[in-house]
């Protein structure tokens, strides 16, 4: 009876242990009531505390919307610090349940690594910071320089391979995060500092006297940055990438904040209709939410332009031209599949 009764346990054990083994991301995430987003230690316009200590930025509100649809509220953020070299880590063990923190997708970041991206939500290149009293106008005149980079970030493969092409030499000073850079870079330990162009941007925005810096004009890389999830959950791959669609989509329907609560009561348009759930569609309900996350995920922080202009826009200290991320019918690349 005994044996019995301990076989019937362990049964039993493992049946939990495979239910709990078999939860969906989604699931997980609602009943912890709360989304932990991945995003970097601090760049100034995509991710970093405010003086409040709020996380804001380009990025931040991707983790809002996402939170605002999937739990109906864009405060149930949990927002983990991540550096280029713990980022996969946290993914991939379940840390966190999204990252979105500057990151270039990348074949073996997709295929290697298993990890599915959900869209490009900026377009980006790789460039070079230095000092205007350095005297140099292009990159290829930096031979022999001594060049501040990330560790275990693409920039640092593209910068060697950058170098090797123009038979160029260079010192490498390696650094973790986006604050040691500054910090070594503004101190002269190096004479160049690397990244994307849009961090640079952000980096230089933060110094006492930006004007005596400057991007050099060469772009070295293709950089598509983008949030993305692990493999194996299509469900929740689904989505985050139709909650960035929807940013997208809104846009260029000429939903905005101010106006989507009126736009929800039901337009002419089936899309806008089908998008914020005025529809007898259930789009919703095919991922297994409801029929307005949608609504939500756009009302967390506007739509794709108003969340570019407000965090890293021309009109911000940033300063950043929409270029390759204006709309497709703008002249640029941002582009949202039909909400059918």
């Amino acid at each position: 009876m005994k044996k019995t009764v301990f076989v019937g346990a362990l049964t039993a054990a493992a049946t939990l242990v495979a239910g709990a083994a078999s939860a969906t991301v989604l699931e997980e995430v609602q009943a912890r009531g709360v989304l932990n987003c991945g995003v970097s230690t601090g760049v100034n316009g995509f991710s970093a505390p405010d003086s409040a200590g709020e996380w804001q930025g380009f990025d931040v509100a991707i983790c809002r919307a996402v939170a605002a649809a999937v739990l109906k509220d864009p405060k149930k953020v949990k927002f983990v610090s991540t550096t280029g070299q713990t980022r996969f880590t946290a993914l991939a063990s379940g840390e966190i349940d999204l990252l979105a923190r500057n990151s270039t997708w990348t074949f073996s970041r997709d295929v290697d690594l298993k990890f599915t991206f959900a869209g490009i939500n900026y377009y980006d290149g790789q460039g070079f910071m230095i000092k205007k009293s350095m005297g140099v106008s292009s990159a290829k005149e930096l031979d022999g320089a001594t060049v501040c980079i990330q560790t275990g970030t693409t920039t640092e493969l593209n910068l060697a391979d950058y170098f090797k092409t123009n038979n160029m030499k260079y010192e490498p000073v390696p650094i973790e995060t986006n604050a040691e850079a500054q910090q070594q870079y503004l101190a002269g330990a190096c004479d160049a500092y690397t990244t994307d162009a849009s961090g640079l941007a952000a980096t230089r925005a933060t110094f006492a006297d930006p004007e005596n810096h400057i991007i050099l004009p060469e772009i070295i890389s293709k950089e598509p940055l983008g949030p993305l999830v692990a493999q194996g959950d299509d469900q929740w791959a689904d989505i985050v990438r139709w909650t960035l669609n929807a940013l997208v989509a809104a846009e260029e329907f000429g939903i905005t904040s101010a106006n989507i609560d009126e736009l929800s009561k039901g337009t002419t348009n089936p899309e806008i209709n089908r998008m914020l759930g005025s529809s007898e569609e259930d789009l919703g309900g095919m991922f297994g939410l409801d029929k307005e996350w949608s609504k939500r995920a756009i009302a967390a922080g506007g739509n794709y332009g108003e969340i570019f202009a407000a965090n890293i826009g021309e009109s911000t200290p940033i300063g950043l031209a929409r270029g390759l991320n204006a709309l497709w019918t703008q002249g640029g690349l941002q582009y949202s599949p039909p909400f059918r």
